[in-house]
């Protein structure tokens, strides 16, 4: 039985890390929410949030999405591809309740795991 675990080696947490995905990612969106990513050199993927105040006032709904966020990730993560992975929150996000985020989330997990089998 593999780990479902999301431990600090599974985050981005520095800019450093953050600015190497943003410099030539792939991207899979939708109008609320778009996730980028950029293959690592390690032998497992990572993930990064951004939920800006902007777009989702409130900080308990920053809070929710970004819990969505990292539960989709910790159960799609050994299907997942080495890659480096941010969550961008767009205008609108604060509109999904959490079925139809994890439906969205889906949607572009799958997107990343097809164009990375291209690759």
């Amino acid at each position: 039985m593999s780990k479902l675990g999301f431990s600090r080696e599974l985050r981005l947490l520095t800019p450093a890390q953050f600015n190497f995905v943003f410099q030539q990612p792939f991207r899979a969106s939708l109008p609320e929410i778009s996730i980028i990513a950029r293959p690592n050199t390690l032998q497992h993927p990572r993930l990064g949030l951004t939920v800006a105040k902007k777009y989702v006032k409130r900080a308990n709904q920053r809070n929710r999405i970004k819990r969505v966020c990292r539960e989709s990730f910790r159960l799609q993560q050994h299907q997942l591809p080495n890659y480096d992975f941010i969550i961008i929150a767009r205008k609108g996000i604060g509109n999904l309740d959490n079925a139809l985020l994890y439906k969205a989330l889906d949607k572009l997990w799958q997107r990343h795991l097809r164009f990375s089998k291209k690759s």
